[in-house]
């Protein structure tokens, strides 16, 4: 019997009642209860090494951005026209400072609060909105799916990059109408996703069953079907973050993100586009840090989505070929 294993014998005696006399231990064999979907999950992710260094990469980043403080002495508004354009590692400035004597040490991870946060937050919200929409569209269908659906096809058609510049230049550049106004336009891909998840999942049995004794709609829509649409949802919000994060480096590279003295590593590429030539390791800095922390999230949610998907081995692909060529009689 596979994945299954002995106990210590008991000490009770089982009794012949024919004879009178004990038979000796019972030997007690119990099943071992395999791994939950969750477990099993966590495992394949563990094993991809892609995945694995997204996720290292990511939780530096979240701690040098909650430990900025004690990280670096500097003040990242701090102006010093003493000492511009120090190059790296002179006066304890570990990467310089830039052409308003500011460390650029300091402004890259307090830039990671503000690019992190917008990230998270976005994905947050609209995930929660998508999700939202999509579970009752799906689920109801009819006139309900189709005011939603031509909702989301009206959402498609808007030119999202130049209607978020029309709002923020007419209601201001705050973080908040920010974080705002890139959720507002950023979940329509989710809503269609768990629309078509739900499409599916509600002519299953357990749903007729979940009926049958009286479950309401509701309870139905996010009781049973939404821990079953989970998987899709969570692959989607964690590649979110990395547009969120762009998109918000876009918006202040243009003027109208986060804007001085509060600083994000869009910002910090939009004052570097002035001195390229000059001092190209300003625009360098924020770039990789943009460029590692979007690739990191790619990783962590292709990662997710291998996880989650049961078609998915933890085997190497080279060990499987060796076996093949090991035991098939046709030798592919």
């Amino acid at each position: 019997m596979t994945d299954a294993k002995l106990e210590k014998p008991v000490s009770e005696q089982t009794w012949n009642t024919a004879q009178g006399t004990p038979t000796g231990p019972q030997i007690t064999v119990v099943e071992k209860r395999p791994p939950g979907p969750w477990k099993t999950a966590w495992k394949k992710f563990m094993h991809n090494p892609l995945a694995v260094t997204g996720l290292i990469i990511l939780l530096i980043f979240v701690f040098a951005a909650l430990l900025a403080k004690w990280l670096t002495p500097y003040d990242p508004t701090r102006i010093d026209m003493m000492f511009p354009n120090l190059p790296a590692g002179t006066g304890g400035h570990l990467l310089g400072t830039d052409e308003l004597g500011r460390d650029i040490f300091a402004r890259l991870l307090y830039s990671t609060r503000i690019s992190l946060t917008v990230g998270f937050l976005v994905a947050l919200v609209s995930v929660v909105v998508g999700t939202l929409i999509g579970a009752i569209s799906g689920y109801f269908g009819g006139w309900v799916d189709t005011i939603f659906m031509r909702l989301v096809d009206v959402m498609n058609s808007i030119p999202l990059l130049f209607f978020n510049i029309l709002i923020l230049a007419i209601f201001g550049s705050k973080v908040s109408y920010m974080i705002m106004i890139l959720a507002f336009t950023s979940w329509m891909g989710v809503a269609r996703l768990v629309r078509g998840t739900y499409l599916q999942l509600r002519e299953m049995q357990y749903v007729e069953a979940a009926k049958a004794i009286g479950v309401s709609s509701w309870g139905i829509i996010f009781g049973h079907l939404l821990r079953n649409a989970s998987a899709p949802i969570i692959v989607n919000a964690t590649l979110m973050v990395g547009g969120a994060i762009l998109s918000e480096s876009a918006l202040s590279y243009l003027g109208l993100g986060v804007q001085t003295p509060a600083t994000s590593w869009g910002l910090m590429l939009s004052n570097a586009q002035e001195f390229m030539l000059t001092n190209p390791l300003l625009a360098l800095y924020p770039g990789l840090c943009i460029l590692i922390v979007v690739l990191a999230v790619n990783f962590i949610g292709d990662g997710i989505r291998d996880g989650l998907d049961p078609k998915k081995t933890t085997i190497p692909q080279r060990r499987l070929a060796k076996w093949r060529r090991k035991y098939s009689k046709s030798g592919i």
